[in-house]
């Protein structure tokens, strides 16, 4: 991994989220560390989670969608028999049942959840409605109705956890999904009611938790070493000046290998330039183009 000093504007962070921080607690606290007043983050953990979060700092607060739309990877242990107000382990028990499937029933019950598949956000979540947000509304101890939305559960397994009636749950999923509710579905599937213990957040693409540190100990990635999971195409200098002023470009121009964006364009020297995207049939755009520091 390429790190650079603290002194660095621009660049990403891969931070081991504590239980009990928001991630705007981590954000203000990565200022104070870094120095920097430009700092955002990309895919929100609730404060009880803990695990991977991607700070971007100067100008890769432009590219932190980006890192949003990357797959994600938790786990998070499954208490089986009861149902929260917040579907995890901070809400107020709602219901119980004395049915308690099986591991074997669980896991013939997730098979169901593989795929895409249409979640309810929770009331707890960040998601806007008529421009207010759930959890604000959930504080009015107010409940309304939520559009499902559809998610991707690319990989999902169910194995025994620490005690009688509480499984780990593994998912690797797209961006937008939320475990407490897939927990609370494969429960109620498998007949019984389910709720979030813990839950930690492990891989954000490939950055994991082996890459995270504690936000005092957080080093800052390159660009380009942030965006690594996306194909990265190197341009010459006749091109570079035309990328530099977002001119749109045929495709066989940059010659990309995937059929699908978004690219990383970077010059001789590897520095990052712009991401592109498709446009029209035969032609990229840029998505986001950097201004060049001399």
């Amino acid at each position: 991994m390429i790190m650079t000093q603290t002194t660095t504007k621009h660049g990403f962070a891969i931070v081991d989220k504590e239980t009990g921080w928001t991630s705007h607690d981590v954000v203000a606290k990565a200022r104070g560390t870094f120095g920097i007043k430009k700092i955002g983050h990309s895919g929100t953990l609730d404060p009880p989670a803990t695990g991977v979060l991607i700070l971007g700092l100067g100008n890769a607060t432009r590219l932190l969608r980006f890192i949003t739309d990357l797959p994600k990877e938790y786990e998070a242990t499954m208490v089986i028999g009861t149902e929260t107000s917040t579907l995890d382990a901070e809400g107020e028990i709602l219901r119980k049942t004395n049915k308690k499937p099986s591991l074997q029933e669980l896991q013939a019950a997730s098979k169901d959840f593989v795929g895409a598949i249409k979640q309810i956000p929770p009331m707890v979540s960040a998601v806007k409605v008529q421009g207010k947000r759930l959890y604000e509304i959930a504080r009015e101890g107010k409940e309304i109705t939520r559009e499902p939305r559809t998610v991707e559960i690319h990989e999902l397994s169910i194995s025994d956890g620490p005690r009688n009636n509480v499984f780990t749950l593994k998912v690797k999923c797209g961006s937008g999904t939320y475990i407490r509710s897939l927990v609370s579905d494969i429960a109620q599937q498998a007949g019984s009611l389910g709720h979030v213990g813990t839950l930690r957040r492990t891989a954000i693409g490939s950055h994991n938790e082996i890459d995270a540190s504690r936000i005092e100990k957080a080093v800052i990635i390159e660009l380009t070493e942030g965006l690594r999971d996306y194909e990265m195409i190197q341009v010459n200098d006749t091109m570079k000046e035309r990328i530099k002023v977002g001119a749109v470009v045929r495709t066989e121009e940059l010659s990309p290998v995937k059929s699908q964006g978004p690219w990383v364009i970077v010059d001789s020297e590897q520095n990052l330039l712009a991401m592109y995207e498709n446009f029209k049939t035969g032609t990229l755009k840029p998505a986001v183009v950097l201004p060049q520091e001399n």
